[in-house]
């Protein structure tokens, strides 16, 4: 259930809704909205008879939700939510572009590979420090010493970085260095690293998992959210079937069923989707035409050394002609709902 509160609502009346509802044994979430705040109702369970709410103090009207993603949902919260990473905002009207290597290998790969994307017009430094990768003898990433490079990323170029955190052990440390925190495929549905996201003060980028299906990438966006953390972004990377022209199958019609179920902005991550270069820059095309909210690529400037998927990296001038390309899509499409 939702109780939507007046416009004119004080803090002590929100205060005693908030208070009736754990009184019933369940959990009170206040969703700061454009004008008015609502209060999600969860762990309730079985439905809720609205007249508990209904005749509070500033109480507008109490809503059943039928989505098992409650906090996620738009029925819970019917305005796209805008995510501030940094001076950058991502959500409905802005095209954000996330690019970097896959992995962290040295200050002056990184260096180099951020000033040339953010030439181009890329708003976020991507790379990675901890690397889960599927052989154990392959390059695991530099740890705390790439995050480190990271932050003299941010310093030296101004633009926010989000890495991956693999685990609650290196949260913290992660957390510390990172301006966004990125939860992999792997990890969609890791649980206790979803829960210590949810307390986390940064905001969180959730990429679906290899065979999820979009209820259950939504529902592992509810976990981070019911634990107090509504600074969550989607990302669509692209889900494992039966073909070998590329390594995943980019799903983008995930794209538009998530922007109509879920007030969160979604990404899309063309690199993963794809394994293969030449197959980058149409589909981040595709992605901007289906009004995905940014994207996240991968770009080196030596692709043939990388230490971490080169194949799939861009050269940095491909990066900037997919950058002209998918800016004159995004013009035409305004980035605004199809429907």
């Amino acid at each position: 259930m939702l109780v939507v509160m007046d416009v004119s609502a004080t803090p002590e009346q929100i205060e005693q809704v908030v208070n009736v509802i754990e009184a019933k044994g369940c959990t009170a979430r206040p969703i700061p909205g454009g004008d008015r705040v609502s209060i999600g109702v969860l762990n309730n369970a079985g439905p809720l008879d609205a007249s508990l709410f209904i005749g509070l103090p500033g109480v507008k009207d109490a809503v059943p939700i039928t989505k098992p993603y409650k906090l996620v949902s738009r029925e819970t919260k019917a305005d796209d939510t805008l995510i501030q990473v940094g001076d950058v905002v991502i959500g409905n009207g802005n095209l954000t572009l996330m690019a970097g290597p896959c992995a962290i290998e040295s200050e002056d790969q990184a260096l180099t590979i951020a000033g040339h994307v953010k030439k181009s017009g890329a708003h976020m430094f991507r790379g990675g420090a901890f690397k889960p990768r599927t052989s154990p003898y392959t390059f695991q990433g530099l740890g705390e010493a790439g995050l480190k490079i990271l932050a003299k990323v941010r310093e030296t170029t101004g633009m926010p970085v989000v890495t991956e955190v693999m685990d609650t052990q290196a949260f913290d440390l992660v957390e510390h260095y990172a301006d966004m925190l990125q939860i992999g495929t792997r990890n969609m549905q890791n649980f206790s690293l979803l829960k210590r996201a949810g307390e986390s003060f940064r905001p969180i980028l959730l990429k679906r998992g290899l065979a999820a299906t979009i209820e259950e990438w939504l529902m592992a966006a509810e976990y981070i959210m019911a634990q107090g953390n509504h600074q969550v972004v989607l990302c669509e990377r692209g889900v494992r079937t039966f073909v070998h022209h590329s390594r995943n199958t980019l799903d983008l019609s995930a794209v538009p069923v998530v922007r109509k179920e879920s007030h969160l902005p979604i990404i899309v991550d063309p690199s993963h989707a794809a394994g293969r270069r030449d197959q980058v820059l149409p589909l981040s095309r595709a992605a901007v035409a289906a009004n995905a909210h940014g994207l996240m690529v991968e770009v080196h400037h030596q692709p043939e050394k990388a230490l971490s998927d080169g194949a799939q990296s861009l050269y940095p001038e491909q990066f900037d002609i997919l950058c002209r390309q998918v800016k004159a899509i995004f013009n035409v499409s305004g980035g605004q709902e199809p429907f």
